[in-house]
C-alpha cells in the first residue's frame, strides 16, 4: 500500500510521505510505551506503596505528552497529505493519460479510468483521514506492549510470542478473502457503469427499434451481476471478519489462562498479575480495532493498486527540445510496418510520400488501414517497424505540440464543445482575431449557420453539438482547420454522410485549403477523390495500386473496380413499377 500511495502523491511529494510515516510509527510505538509503564504504577499503588509509583508516575506523564505530540504531528501531515491529494490528483492524472496512445481508450479502460479516478481519489484521502491511524496503532502498539511483556514476565511474554503468529495468519486470511471478493465487486461495478453510459448513448438507436421503454438486457443483466456481487462479498467476508476477531480474543483468553496457572502455582503474585493483565487488555484492544478495519484497509489497497496501475501505463515517449522541420507540409512513410495489439499487422512496409500543397486521397476497402495511416501521421500510436515523417522531421523526435502544430484534423464524427459556436471555431487557433474567425466561417459555410441561430454566434451549440445537424457540425469543424493554417490537414470520411448542400460548402473549403496545406484525404466521394493529386489504394495492409486518377483507370485494377462501382451506385434511382 504505502508502494501505490508513493507512485500515486508523486516524487514531490514523498519526502513529505515519509515523515508522515515516520510521526506514525513513532506516535503509536510511544502508545504502546505509555501503557507499559501502567504496569509499574499499578503494582506499586496495589502492593501498597502510593508514594513509590510517584516516580513511575512522572514518566508516565512525559510519555503521554510525547504521545500527543507525536499523534497531532501525523494527524496534520495526513491531512496536509489528503488535501494535496484532493487538490493535485486529477491533474496529474490527466497529465499522464493525455500522454497515452490512442489505443489504450478501449471502453473497458475508460470506464476503470473514471472509476478510479472518483473512487480511488477518495480513498487516498480515506486512507490518510481514518485508515491508516487505527491499522499502525493495531499492530505497532501491541509489538511494543508484548516487548514489554517479555520484559515484565517472559512467560507471558512467550505467550505473547505464540499467538502473534495466528493473529497474523487470521488477519493475512480473512483479508485476502475481502480483497478478491471486493475485486469482483468492483468489476461487476465497471461493468455496470459502462452498460450505463452506453444505454444513455445509444437512446436514438434503442427507442428506434422500440427498446427504449422496455429495458436494456446487457444494462439489466450488469446491474442484477453487480448485486450478486455485493451479496457474494457479504456473505463471504463477514463470517472471516469475525473469525479475525475471535482469533484475538482467543488470545488475550490464553494470556488469562497462563496468568492464573502461575497464580496458582505461585509463580506470579496476584497484584502482578492483576497489572500485567491490565497491559494485556491494552494488547487485545488496538489488535481488535485492527482487525475491524482489515477488510477496509484490504479493500483500500486494492483501489490503491488500480489507481497506481494506471500511472503504470507507458506513454508514448515524448520528445525533449525542438526538432527542425525543414520541410513544411511533407507527409512521408518510410517501409512502415503497424499493428494493433493482435499479431497481424496492418500495415506491411508501406512507403508513401505526399508532397506539400498536394492532396493525395486514400481508398481501400475496410480494415485496409486508411485511418491507421492518419493516426499514425498524428502518433497517435508509434510505428513497428520504419518511420514516419511530418515535415521532414521523424514524429518521434517532434515534441506533441510541435508535431501538432502542424497538423489540423477534420473527422466524420464531429465532437463540439458545449459553448458558444464560436469558441468551438476558436479551438483551432485560440488568439486569432474576430474578423479571421468570420472569414474561416464564411468559407466553410458556416456564415449561413450563423444567421439562423437565435443568439447568432452567441448561440450554444449543446454537448457534442446537439443544437446542429451532423452536416452543419462538419462545417464548423472545416471551419476550425481553415482557421488553424496548418501546414497539413488530414480528413477522415469528411464528406461521406452529407447531403449535396453541406458537401458543397465542405467541397468549396477543401479547394480553398489545397491552396495553403497539404491534403491527406479518405475518401469514397467521388468528386473528392478526382480532385486529388495522386491517389493511393490500399488493400491487405499494403499499397496496391498509385497514380492520378486517370492512370489508374487506365491500368484497369483494383481502383477502376472501385470506380465502376460507386459510378453505379450513383446511377441508382427509383422508377415505377411496370403496368402500375
Amino acid at each position: 500500500m504505502i508502494k501505490h500511495l508513493a507512485r500515486i502523491l508523486g516524487p514531490e511529494h514523498r519526502g513529505a510521505l515519509r515523515a508522515y510515516l515516520a510521526w506514525l510509527a513513532g506516535y503509536a510505538v510511544l502508545e504502546g510505551v505509555a501503557m507499559a509503564l501502567v504496569v509499574p504504577v499499578l503494582r506499586t499503588v496495589l502492593s501498597g506503596d502510593p508514594a513509590g509509583a510517584a516516580p513511575w508516575l512522572g514518566v508516565l506523564a512525559g510519555a503521554v505528552l510525547l504521545t500527543c505530540i507525536a499523534r497531532y504531528q501525523q494527524a496534520m501531515k495526513g491531512f496536509a497529505l489528503a488535501l494535496v491529494t484532493l487538490g493535485s490528483l486529477h491533474g496529474r492524472l490527466g497529465d499522464h493519460v493525455a500522454k497515452l496512445p490512442l489505443g489504450w481508450f478501449t471502453s473497458e479502460k475508460v470506464g476503470r479510468l473514471s472509476r478510479s479516478a472518483t473512487g480511488g481519489t477518495f480513498m487516498v484521502t480515506n486512507v490518510f483521514a481514518h485508515l491508516l491511524t487505527p491499522v499502525a496503532s493495531g499492530v505497532l502498539t501491541p509489538a511494543t506492549v508484548g516487548v514489554a511483556m517479555l520484559f515484565y514476565d517472559w512467560r507471558l511474554g512467550l505467550v505473547v510470542v505464540a499467538v502473534a503468529p495466528l493473529i497474523y495468519l487470521m488477519h493475512r486470511w480473512s483479508s485476502s478473502w475481502v480483497g478478491r471478493a471486493e475485486e469482483q465487486r468492483d468489476a461487476a461495478g465497471v461493468l455496470a457503469g459502462n452498460r450505463v453510459v452506453e444505454f444513455a448513448r445509444t437512446q436514438q438507436t434503442l427507442r428506434a427499434f422500440g427498446r427504449g421503454a422496455g429495458g436494456y438486457r446487457p444494462l439489466d443483466e450488469a446491474i442484477e451481476q453487480q448485486k450478486v456481487a455485493g451479496g457474494r462479498m457479504l456473505a463471504q467476508t463477514m463470517p472471516r471478519l469475525l473469525a479475525n476477531g475471535l482469533a484475538v480474543q482467543l488470545s488475550f483468553a490464553a494470556l488469562v489462562a497462563v496468568g492464573v496457572l502461575l497464580v496458582l502455582r505461585s509463580a506470579i503474585e496476584p497484584v502482578a498479575l492483576v497489572a500485567l493483565l491490565a497491559l494485556a487488555a491494552r494488547f487485545v484492544g488496538p489488535l481488535t480495532e485492527a482487525a475491524g478495519y482489515s477488510g477496509m484497509l484490504r479493500m483500500a489497497g486494492n483501489d490503491l493498486a488500480r489507481l497506481s496501475a494506471l500511472f503504470d501505463e507507458k506513454p508514448l515517449p515524448e520528445a525533449t527540445g525542438s526538432a527542425a522541420v525543414p520541410r513544411p507540409g511533407e507527409i512521408e512513410l518510410a517501409g512502415v510496418r503497424f499493428g494493433y495489439e493482435s499479431a497481424t499487422p496492418v500495415l506491411r512496409d508501406v512507403s508513401l510520400r505526399v508532397p506539400p500543397r498536394t492532396m493525395t486521397a486514400i481508398v481501400g476497402p475496410s480494415g485496409s488501414g486508411k485511418t491507421t495511416i492518419t493516426r499514425l501521421v498524428m502518433r497517435f500510436f508509434d510505428v513497428d517497424a520504419g518511420v514516419v515523417r511530418v515535415g521532414g522531421a521523424d514524429v518521434r523526435d517532434l515534441s506533441t505540440v510541435d508535431l501538432m502544430a502542424q497538423i489540423s484534423l477534420v473527422m466524420q464524427d464531429v465532437y463540439l464543445f458545449d459553448d458558444t459556436l464560436e469558441a468551438n471555431i476558436l479551438l483551432g487557433r485560440p488568439d486569432a482575431s474576430t474578423e479571421e474567425v468570420r472569414e474561416a466561417a464564411a468559407l466553410a459555410g458556416v456564415t449561413e449557420i450563423v444567421a439562423r441561430l437565435p443568439q447568432g454566434w452567441k448561440t450554444r451549440v449543446g454537448e457534442g453539438g446537439t443544437a446542429l445537424s451532423g452536416g452543419e457540425r462538419q462545417r464548423v469543424s472545416v471551419a476550425r482547420a481553415v482557421l488553424k493554417r496548418a501546414p497539413i490537414v488530414l480528413l477522415d470520411e469528411a464528406t461521406a454522410a452529407l447531403d449535396p448542400e453541406n458537401e458543397r460548402y465542405v467541397q468549396n473549403a477543401l479547394r480553398s485549403l489545397m491552396q495553403t496545406s497539404t491534403l491527406l484525404v479518405i475518401a469514397h466521394q467521388l468528386p473528392t477523390v478526382v480532385a486529388a493529386d495522386q491517389i493511393v489504394v490500399l488493400d491487405e495492409g499494403g499499397i496496391a495500386e498509385r497514380g492520378t486518377h486517370e492512370e489508374l483507370l487506365a491500368a484497369g485494377g483494383r481502383y477502376a473496380g472501385f470506380w465502376a462501382e460507386r459510378r453505379r451506385g450513383r446511377g441508382w434511382r427509383l422508377v415505377p413499377e411496370v403496368g402500375r
